[in-house]
């Protein structure tokens, strides 16, 4: 992952890597530099081409009069492209027993494609983003809408068109390019898997795709990631797991977190799940069964503070950089979003892809209440700190086994509510 900034307490700070974000977690050898920013190797390769490339963010201008222009450069020279061919490239000298984690950073935006996935998907096909109230009832329905709708405007998603006007017409369009960009994303992890068939390594390698973050796309007159919604946190993930042939195809109706990847990995590959890591391993699923106490909820921050410069939500809303912040809880029914500062919570009523406030209702109120005190719960569970599951005895360190995802007790009956 490239979007991790180094730890400022065990580094100087004129260290150089204090100066960008965008840096390596710590245990990865980077086999090539593409980050956003300062992808450097790919531009070269461009320059090599005979391109003349502009800088950041210049480069991801639509090279036209309209946002759905296509990109300066051929789609065989795009990112995308360039990463998969380097990964390929350096695979095919390498003995087996390699570990690759290829960061793809499309469909992000600016949104800008090569020809011909800059057209490719039919903007008039698809639905429109769900808006189930207009844009002056969305901002009113909550203190945090009203800045998250303003501080991502529909042309901060595309370079070099500032008066892009939030239109219908402007709306589908981006949106088409969007969908576009990920069909590229598909079209080079089939490239790799290709690859790997044709070198006999398809039934020995294990693969997983998923993302970091969704994106509102519109959706509830929002932008970017950005926003409490279900949009913005549910990304796909997808496990092929070589010795698991019966299970290929299956799909698991569970809720499993980010934090379940690492150890579902180390466990498949037959090494130890340390203590510090508050995932659970999928494995039991890639066998075909249903663990026992299995968590019934997933949960997600959002930090929307800055200490340097108040981001809109901290101008508007009165808010100091560490009161910010907001934690969500999510069921398969519900949604409930606790924020700091004050703001009033919101309890959301799933259905489907529809998430509807029920805040304001009467009956939602011990709904709310229990899962406020799950939320509490799954906070305390895991505030231990990488030592939670360990005991100093006489016969030296103790290791508690892991639990199993966080179900936790079946809410006691709630006292009356007067």
């Amino acid at each position: 992952y490239t979007d991790a900034a180094v730890d400022p307490r065990a580094h100087d700070p004129a260290d150089p890597r204090m100066h960008s974000y965008e840096q390596v977690l710590p245990g990865f050898d980077e086999a090539l530099e593409m980050r956003f920013e300062e992808s450097w190797p790919w531009r070269g390769f461009l320059k090599a081409q005979g391109y003349d490339v502009p800088d950041y963010p210049a480069i991801f201008r639509p090279d036209g009069p309209r946002p759905d222009a296509p990109a300066f450069y051929r789609a065989e020279h795009s990112d995308t492209a360039f990463l998969t061919d380097r990964v390929i490239e350096d695979l095919r000298g390498r003995p087996q027993g390699w570990f690759a984690h290829v960061t793809y950073i499309r469909p992000h935006p600016p949104l800008v494609a090569p020809a011909p996935y800059n057209t490719l998907v039919d903007r008039d096909s698809l639905p429109a983003p769900m808006r189930p109230r207009p844009a002056a009832a969305e901002r009113a329905a909550h203190p945090y809408n009203g800045p998250a709708m303003d501080q991502r405007p529909l042309a901060a998603n595309v370079e070099g068109f500032p008066d892009l006007e939030e239109s219908d017409e402007n709306l589908a369009m981006l949106r088409a390019i969007y969908l576009g960009l990920a069909a590229e994303v598909d079209d080079h992890i089939g490239r790799l898997i290709a690859f790997l068939k044709d070198s006999g390594q398809y039934d020995e390698t294990l693969i997983v795709v998923t993302a970091d973050h969704g994106e509102m796309l519109g959706d509830h007159h929002q932008w970017g990631k950005m926003s409490y919604r279900s949009a913005a946190f549910h990304v796909p993930l997808i496990i092929r797991s070589p010795a698991h042939r019966a299970q290929f195809g299956r799909r698991v109706e569970a809720i499993t977190e980010s934090v379940d990847l690492a150890p579902t990995i180390l466990d498949l590959i037959g090494q130890d799940i340390p203590d510090t890591m508050d995932g659970q391993s999928l494995r039991p699923f890639l066998e075909g069964q249903s663990p026992a106490g299995w968590r019934n909820h997933s949960f997600s921050e959002l930090s929307y503070g800055d200490p340097l410069v108040p981001t809109r939500w901290q101008r508007d809303l009165g808010l100091a950089a560490e009161e910010a912040n907001l934690s969500v809880l999510r069921t398969r029914d519900h949604v409930l979003v606790h924020f700091n500062g004050g703001l009033p919570p919101l309890l959301l009523a799933r259905d489907g892809d529809h998430e509807a406030e029920v805040s304001a209702d009467g009956a939602a109120r011990d709904r709310m209440f229990e899962m406020t005190r799950q939320l509490l719960d799954h906070r305390m569970r895991h505030g231990g700190g990488p030592f939670r599951r360990s005991m100093i005895t006489a016969e030296g360190l103790k290791r508690g086994t892991r639990g199993t995802g966080g179900a936790g007790a079946t809410p006691l009956p709630l006292a009356q509510v007067s």
